[in-house]
């Protein structure tokens, strides 16, 4: 089922999925763009971490300003790492050759697609038991079906597979069916996401307590809190702030991939924090205490009808999130190890299966030290953040040779396949944002571990690439081809 590679370029590198996207098929707009990233900011994860922030002492007001430095923070890094995405219409797992070279890039390829078949699985494994707390609710005996397999019962087993199915038919038809579905669903989450902070202000009889409360935080503990919480929100996008040109090589050009993530990113979750603030403040009245869950929520109201409506919400914005954000990227991950054997089709089917063996319902329930793991995986991808921005704006000044992108003893081609500057600048970056969750006498640089390892990766992979000649026009795409 291979493409055919075209001329000079190596079969082992390219296939179809993995070609760059020609400017007449790069069709998203602003608002594709935009809905793209309503669909993925308002997610259980992301709401519980909003709401969550407050749990550290913050007052609302405080959890709104940490809100809005994380994303500004991560709209800047993602609008910049999208330019060659835009540009030369390329994804991810091909751009990082530029900086690792075609062999070298399966590293952080393989890394980043680790991460997404995760929270694919952890994402749907939530939303499976939403569907099964809609389905108990319309199907008498419907949790009869009580018969273990592999340590869960058949209930959640149908469940689990109505959400794979669901996951697998939006995202079996390629990118495009993913735009469409984001089209509807972004707003639509939104919408429902309005609907519960009505009922939460007229429970409330306002902004409720939680936004009466004032900070517990103060001087140096408020500062040392607030990086953190800083570093915490960005840490949950630090995965896409990687994979964002598998995006942006759709868009149809650099205004609207900046107006799209501008309205998607920063200022939806500036509505979203809100919306989660308020509806826990409600939880307060009603329960005498806050509960972040949002499952746990549906579950205590206990009415058929806000159960059925609730669920279903989570369940599509889960659906929202994981095709953008851990299909989409790990389907082209795939694709890039295998290019002769996979297709996008074949591909994201493979990431359904793989994201079955995480087996996420043996440990979803006490995963903090899988979270820890995790959080140690996901901090490795702030210096490859950092190398991908040097090497594209300061060593290759914008402009790629797109060929040699897709063949080996090409220009991109370093040692044998891989580029030691970008592997050496990788592992000191990872080295130290890691070091404060290994090391305790360096707990302090965990506050600040993205950061670290952004500025790391960048200043290693700088001191160590030598100047590079820019490629001649007719070496591939340039700027004023773009």
């Amino acid at each position: 089922m291979a493409d055919t590679a075209p001329t000079g370029y190596d079969s082992g590198l390219y296939n179809a999925d993995l070609a760059p996207v020609p400017p007449a098929r790069r069709d998203w707009s602003w608002l594709n763009m935009a809905t793209v990233w309503m669909g993925m900011v308002h997610n259980i994860v992301v709401y519980e971490a909003a709401s969550g922030l407050m749990a550290l002492g913050f007052s609302a007001w405080e959890c709104l300003a940490v809100v809005a430095v994380a994303y500004t923070v991560l709209f800047l890094a993602m609008w910049f790492n999208a330019r060659a995405g835009t540009r030369y219409g390329i994804p991810f797992c091909v751009l990082i050759r530029s900086a690792f070279g075609p062999s070298g890039a399966q590293v952080p390829v393989l890394l980043r697609g680790f991460c997404a078949v995760f929270w694919f699985s952890v994402q749907s494994y939530a939303a499976a038991q939403a569907a099964d707390a809609i389905l108990s609710t319309l199907i008498g005996g419907w949790t009869s079906l009580d018969v273990s397999f592999l340590g869960m019962r058949m209930h959640m087993w149908l469940a689990m597979a109505l959400i794979w199915a669901l996951h697998g038919w939006i995202a079996g038809h390629g990118v495009h069916r993913i735009r469409n579905f984001e089209l509807v669903a972004g707003p639509l989450v939104i919408a429902v996401g309005l609907l519960a902070t009505l009922w939460a202000l007229r429970v409330g009889h306002g902004p409720g307590p939680l936004f009466a409360q004032p900070s517990r935080l103060h001087g140096a503990a408020f500062w040392s809190a607030f990086a953190m919480g800083v570093t915490g929100m960005i840490g949950m996008w630090a995965t896409f702030a990687v994979n964002i040109p598998d995006l942006s090589r759709f868009v149809r050009s650099e205004r609207d991939q900046v107006i799209g993530q501008a309205i998607g990113l920063p200022l939806t979750a500036m509505v979203f924090t809100p919306m989660g603030i308020l509806t826990t403040s409600a939880t307060v009245i009603l329960f005498g205490h806050p509960i972040w869950n949002p499952v746990e929520l549906l579950l205590k109201l206990d009415h058929p009808l806000i159960t059925v409506l609730g669920g279903a919400t989570l369940v599509l914005a889960t659906l929202s999130v994981n095709v953008a954000a851990n299909i989409m990227p790990a389907a082209y991950d795939l694709i890039n190890l295998m290019p002769r054997r996979l297709n996008f089709d074949r591909a994201s089917s493979l990431v359904l299966v793989l994201g079955v063996f995480f087996m996420p319902w043996l440990w979803f329930d006490d995963a903090a030290s899988i979270y820890q793991v995790l959080n140690l995986v996901g901090g490795l991808l702030g210096p490859v953040t950092g190398i991908m921005l040097a090497d594209f704006y300061l060593v290759r000044r914008q402009v790629l040779d797109v060929p040699a992108l897709y063949r080996h003893g090409g220009r991109y081609d370093g040692h044998d396949g891989w580029n030691p500057p970008a592997l050496i600048a990788f592992a000191a970056g990872g080295v130290l944002a890691s070091a404060g969750q290994l090391l305790p006498a360096l707990a302090g640089l965990s506050a600040l571990s993205w950061f670290v390892g952004v500025g790391a990766g960048a200043g290693v992979y700088l001191a160590l690439s030598p100047r590079r000649p820019l490629p001649h026009a007719n070496d591939g795409i340039t700027p004023s081809e773009a």
